[in-house]
């Protein structure tokens, strides 16, 4: 009898701790695949009645009937079972395989890491490397005011850039850095993005007119309906408070598909993946020195590397940064590309298009930002102003708004990727522009010569 009371008091407990982890696996939902060590042994460990009568549960039934057979064999191991540490059968997204990565080498990145892993790091150096080079020039002070001196040499602590580090919670984040209200700078903004999440199908079959490989080698129909991605880049828009000084915008990026279990999504296993970028000058006056040394250095960044690069990209940006609805560019061009992978990489025989060239390039033109444009803004940023000249630098960052909100890629996609941190994206922005009705400048003027090459790219260099 007393054996008989012992053994119904085992069946009660673990009737009840059958019940606590039935309604912990019922929080996790249907399709949870969160199973433990124990209940694989507790299962393969039953009778063969109760083998046959847990078969037609669901995992989280058969998990509490299984606990309270265990119950009865013994108390002590159904409640170690209950609380032992659960083993998540997913597989890791392709954010959570690079924490891995980062944890496992202590944070080193190498030239062996990922190349996702090693652009970020590159591109959080160069943040940095180009905020200083920038704080630098604000802080020499310029002419910040219509008939002003040169305000800001030493009567003022020195200036620097508003750091913030985000997060998103669909993996990556990033960092934005702005100074504002500066005497040199009205607005500078340097960011660094990194953006994991899911590319659905349709986004697939757009990217497939430049990609074949992107999903496979099956046609349209054989697409996977969603694609893992990763894209880092670091992008930046200087607007100087001077009207002389011109405005200038950067940017180079990294993208890669992954299949859902992390390898590799083209059809040769080497995954799609691109690179993009370039950089370009938008004066609100023309001064053909400053426009001759801007193309100058891209150039030089560009045949260090493939002598077809200058042309293409030359070319690709006048056609990209343009006002369709104005029928003029929004400034001087620079250099422009995209989809840059091994197939796009360069003309045959003039040099390698495989991805650590790509890479080798893509470092070449983000560190010649500061040579391109600091000589410039050494030049322009104490040279006096007057009333007209600051209205006229207005309507044109007008312009520049125009761009950026209608016809922009970059702004688009950031608009539209789930969790987007639209103050980072909009950071490109200027902080005051105008917009006046049926303005036009005098004939023969120096705004209507910045019109007339706006609407006829020159070739500078």
């Amino acid at each position: 009898m007393a054996a008989s009371r012992h053994a119904l008091r085992l069946a009660v407990q673990g009737r009840h701790t059958a019940a606590r982890i039935a309604t912990n696996s019922q929080k996790r939902g249907p399709s949870s695949t969160f199973f433990t060590s124990t209940t694989r042994r507790a299962f393969s460990s039953s009778t063969s009645s109760s083998s046959s009568f847990t078969s037609s549960f669901t995992p989280a039934t058969s998990i509490a009937v299984a606990a309270a057979g265990l119950a009865i064999g013994g108390g002590l191991f159904a409640y170690n079972m209950a609380i032992e540490e659960p083993i998540r059968c997913d597989s890791p997204t392709l954010a959570e395989r690079d924490e891995q990565t980062r944890r496992d080498a202590n944070g080193n990145i190498t030239e062996q890491s990922p190349m996702r892993l090693r652009m970020e790091k590159f591109i959080k150096e160069q943040q940095q490397a180009i905020i200083k080079g920038l704080a630098e020039i604000e802080n020499g002070g310029g002419v910040a005011t219509v008939g002003g001196a040169v305000e800001g040499k030493g009567d003022r602590p020195a200036r620097t850039f508003r750091q913030d580090e985000w997060q998103r919670k669909e993996g990556g984040g990033g960092i934005t850095c702005v100074l504002q209200d500066g005497v040199v700078f009205e607005k500078a903004g340097v960011g660094v993005s990194v953006v994991y999440g899911k590319l659905p199908k349709a986004g697939i079959l757009r990217m497939r007119a430049n990609h074949r490989n992107l999903g496979g080698a099956g046609g349209d129909d054989d697409i996977p309906e969603s694609l893992e991605f990763f894209a880092a880049g670091l992008s930046l828009v200087v607007h100087p408070r001077n009207p002389m000084a011109p405005t200038v915008h950067l940017n180079y990026r990294y993208f890669e598909t992954a299949n859902p279990d992390g390898t590799p999504s083209g059809e040769d296993g080497t995954g799609a993946w691109w690179f993009g970028g370039g950089a370009d000058l938008t004066p609100s006056y023309l001064f053909d020195e400053d426009a001759i040394h801007f193309h100058k250095t891209l150039k030089d960044v560009c045949d260090r590397h493939s002598k077809s690069y200058w042309p293409r990209f030359k070319k690709w940006c006048d056609e990209y940064f343009y006002n369709k609805h104005r029928l003029e560019s929004r400034g001087v061009g620079g250099i422009f590309f995209d989809d840059l992978d091994e197939n796009s990489g360069g003309t045959p025989g003039e040099g390698p298009t495989d991805k650590e060239s790509l890479f080798a390039f893509v470092q070449d033109g983000l560190k010649a930002f500061l040579p391109s444009y600091v000589p410039i803004m050494e030049r322009r940023k104490d040279m006096p102003f007057t009333e007209a000249e600051k209205e006229w630098q207005q309507i044109r960052r007008g312009r520049y708004v125009e761009f950026n909100l209608v016809h922009d890629r970059g702004t688009s996609f950031g608009l539209n990727t789930p969790g987007p941190r639209v103050e980072s994206i909009l950071m490109s922005l200027p902080l005051t522009a105008s917009w006046k009705y049926m303005y036009e400048p005098a004939p023969k003027s120096r705004e209507q010569r910045l019109v007339d090459v706006l609407r006829n790219p020159r070739e500078w260099v």
